[in-house]
């Protein structure tokens, strides 16, 4: 009895936390293991992983978790699909998952996972630039807030640009074992362009941007989110398997060869199924509904 009440009571607890704080602490626990991701890719990619065939099975996995919740929980409120709407999942496939996560792939290749984590803080000041310039958001100079925004943009662009152009001397460089030194090299690998992975992270950016901003209009006449992504990752692992198939004609190339590479792969597909649970929850009415709507545009 005692164990039963000490259980009720902490179930009590957690009932009396604010939505909002359980919002913010699900998207505190996103973007710390979206973190992750950026180490754990390039980790993979170190292991001679093909950065085309990679996201093609992760696409594939991702499709197969999102597919089944798409189906069940949006059964009655999915609109009917037509032409128009499959050109359009197919146009933000390619910008939002194809071209995003290629750009991202050959870009944290080339550079390093700081440099990654640190361009995609741009992303925010970038869709805000092409959602004024659409005249999807309204900016007030002769307001608080719209002086903030307008700050806060230049700021970010800022910070982008000086990371991107200007390379800085090593400032801590851990003394590895020479059997490990490839494993664990997050940057200045042999072989690599830094400035050709600036330019990719600069496209992905770009790229998430522009889905953040596209999709707005196609969810208004599309309310089924967990649909909608569903059928965007369809088009991708389309153009994926298109593309690496095209390229990669090794067979070894499609070959997993290590545990590592599945763990990146899965651990890429858990914080996409986390991201949707964020997208069902704002489908089910959870309030702040415009804060977590600007949350969706999150790589798939």
């Amino acid at each position: 009895m005692a164990e039963a009440g000490s259980g009720s009571a902490s179930a009590t607890k957690m009932c009396r936390v604010p939505e909002r704080a359980k919002l913010h602490i699900a998207m505190i626990v996103f973007q710390i293991g979206y973190a992750g991701n950026h180490v754990i890719m390039r980790v993979a990619l170190n292991m001679g992983v093909s950065k085309l065939v990679f996201p093609f099975y992760r696409n594939i996995l991702a499709l197969l978790a999102l597919a089944p919740s798409a189906y069940f929980l949006e059964k009655k409120k999915r609109p009917a699909l037509t032409i128009s709407f499959l050109i359009q999942f197919f146009l933000l496939g390619f910008i939002g998952i194809t071209l995003n996560q290629g750009f991202y792939i050959f870009g944290l290749d080339n550079t390093s996972p700081t440099l990654a984590s640190a361009t995609e803080n741009s992303v925010p000041a970038v869709t805000f630039i092409m959602a004024a310039l659409l005249r999807m958001e309204q900016v007030h100079l002769n307001r608080k807030d719209g002086i903030a925004k307008v700050l806060g943009t230049l700021a970010s662009v800022a910070g982008a640009l000086v990371i991107t152009l200007y390379k800085g001397p090593t400032v801590y460089s851990p003394n590895l074992p020479s059997n490990k030194s490839d494993f664990f090299s997050f940057g200045d690998a042999k072989g690599k362009n830094w400035t050709v992975g600036c330019i990719c992270l600069i496209g992905h950016s770009l790229c998430w941007s522009s889905w953040i901003v596209l999709q707005a209009p196609v969810l208004k006449k599309y309310p089924a989110r967990l649909s909608f992504v569903s059928y965007t990752c369809f088009f991708a692992v389309m153009q994926f398997g298109a593309i690496a198939a095209c390229i990669e004609r090794d067979s070894r190339s499609w070959q997993v060869h290590s545990g590592g590479e599945v763990f990146s792969i899965f651990y890429a597909v858990g914080n996409l199924k986390f991201n949707s649970l964020i997208l069902l929850f704002v489908s089910l009415g959870f309030p702040y509904r415009k804060m977590i709507e600007k949350f969706d545009g999150r790589r798939v």
